[in-house]
């Protein structure tokens, strides 16, 4: 079975095709309106135009790959001391629109966060659910304990042309419930969404924790929102 980062890569080279094939379609039909136009065009130099023009886009692409390179070191170095103070309850975000729109609903009046990351780090341990940014020196963007979360479930968006889980925190604070889909990065190589069994293990994880939580506080327990599916390596390779 692909995974939803393959299917995301090949849709992605299936539309490059389409757009390419449109442009040679375009330029083919209107083949005769280009040939009278361009005898029409100044003369300009050939040579240092298309030195300039390549010059301009390996800046563009060297500005953007040292960029995506240091927010990647930054969020390696963010999980490796959070992992020091909270093993096993750290998780990688992939930042979302709908995320920060209802993030910034449950800010309280005066609260002054940092920005969150595109990639951010999520805490879930005996205190509740966490959101981070920053490098080395992690700092907090927004916090909730146990006793504010409503329930945990599993869900899915669209990202692109494909479907992919999210992580759907239901938060209670001052009155408002608001729903937080957390879309989880998977860390490989080459992936994008954390997907199928490692996706459901981290949901399972959060779940337990905050049950455990309620428990220990003599607060009533969540609903149960449905069973969470266990998918074995011999059942994803079918």
């Amino acid at each position: 079975m692909s995974s939803i980062a393959t299917r995301h890569r090949t849709g992605l080279i299936v539309l490059v095709a389409l757009i390419a094939a449109a442009v040679v379609a375009a330029l083919v039909v209107g083949a005769r309106q280009v040939d009278r136009i361009v005898p029409t065009l100044p003369e300009v130099p050939g040579t240092p135009v298309a030195l300039a023009l390549a010059a301009v886009a390996a800046v563009i692409l060297l500005v953007s790959a040292l960029v995506r390179g240091a927010a990647t070191v930054r969020a390696r170095a963010r999980h490796r001391a959070l992992e020091a103070v909270h093993a096993g309850a750290v998780s990688c975000g992939i930042r979302n629109r709908d995320l920060v729109d209802r993030l910034d609903e449950l800010t309280r009046p005066g609260d002054r966060s940092p920005r969150l990351p595109a990639r951010f780090s999520v805490v879930a341990d005996d205190q509740g659910v966490s959101f981070w940014g920053g490098g080395r020196r992690p700092r907090r963007v927004a916090a909730f304990p146990w006793r504010e979360v409503r329930n945990i479930r599993a869900d899915s968006t669209v990202a692109g042309s494909t479907s992919v889980p999210v992580a759907v925190v239901r938060i209670r604070r001052d009155g408002s419930s608001i729903e937080l889909p957390m879309m989880l990065n998977d860390p490989r190589p080459g992936r994008y969404a954390l997907t199928d069994a490692p996706f459901f293990a981290v949901v399972r994880a959060w779940k337990a924790r905050h049950r455990a939580a309620l428990a220990a506080e003599g607060l009533e327990l969540p609903p149960v929102t449905g069973a969470i599916p266990i998918i074995r390596q011999d059942r994803s390779a079918a």
